[in-house]
């Protein structure tokens, strides 16, 4: 029985080790980055931010502030077993973890989720691939891409499921793994993360569950890049809003480089790779 359980371990270790390293070489977490610069360079897209600004900042930090009250002394006490001296660390860590679902549970379903739709929309249109978003709205002639935008006639995203809940609750206990837990739970976040960011693209392609499943298996490391990169700038406390923003607009950067077919075989565009090796 222990050796079973060791070769599945190491069969584990070595299936998240060749994620890790499709993710790196598809560049594909370079596209949070390019949506922080696209967004910050189009004002247009800031409407949709900006008419939800107050309440979704003032959730952001009452829900912070109360999970570091009342849970981060009791899950820095546990950590001090398991971690060491990167306890306190470890914790906060987690507790900005934690912090981070709550917030985005709480206001992608009652606060931002129509808002992130229109950004997701609107970049698509400033890419020009009108035609894609008009399988999930109306598009007005026009003025800025926000401005075009017209009565939905597709369900918004997908809201929280009970189910992620459960998952993200199942993985919590790798926290209390010193530094490869931490980097193992956000990986696998990330896994879920990656595809989550494209449900709209998804939606407006009118592709089923198998066609969705074929696509993301297609490209399971550049999914799995971009989920990581949108969980580890989620966390940050109350700048989340604004990088929940950014990356709805990466993600919609993405989308419009797939309907173009300028992307590789490993699911994104060719400057990407270009961009990761310079950095390298």
């Amino acid at each position: 029985m222990a050796d079973r359980v060791k070769e599945v371990a190491v069969e584990e270790a070595e299936r998240l080790r060749n994620l890790t390293a499709d993710a790196a070489r598809s560049a594909a977490y370079l596209y949070p980055i390019r949506g922080i610069a696209y967004f910050l360079s189009h004002k247009s897209l800031w409407k949709p931010l900006t008419s939800q600004l107050a309440p979704t900042m003032t959730l952001g930090l009452g829900i912070t502030t109360f999970m570091f009250v009342f849970t981060y002394i009791p899950q820095a006490a546990v950590m001090a077993f398991t971690s060491g001296p990167l306890a306190a660390i470890t914790a906060a860590l987690l507790v900005l973890s934690e912090s981070s679902t709550l917030f985005t549970i709480f206001s992608k379903t009652f606060l931002i989720d129509d808002a992130l739709v229109d950004t997701f929309d609107g970049v698509l249109l400033s890419k020009n691939t009108t035609d894609l978003v008009s399988e999930g709205r109306q598009v007005k002639a026009g003025g800025d891409p926000i401005a075009k935008l017209g009565k939905l006639v597709k369900s918004p995203l997908a809201k929280f499921t009970p189910k992620a809940m459960i998952r993200y609750v199942m993985y919590l206990p790798l926290n209390f793994i010193p530094v490869v837990g931490t980097v193992i739970f956000v990986l696998l976040q990330g896994k879920r993360a990656g595809p989550m960011a494209h449900t709209r693209y998804f939606q407006l392609k009118r592709w089923n569950k198998d066609q969705q499943q074929k696509h993301i298996e297609q490209y399971r490391g550049a999914y799995t890049g971009f989920g990581v990169a949108v969980v580890l700038l989620e966390l940050i406390p109350l700048a989340s809003i604004f990088f929940a923003f950014t990356n709805t607009v990466g993600a919609a950067l993405w989308a419009a480089d797939i309907e173009k077919q300028h992307i590789t075989k490993e699911g994104t565009a060719p400057r990407l790779r270009e961009q990761a090796k310079k950095a390298e």
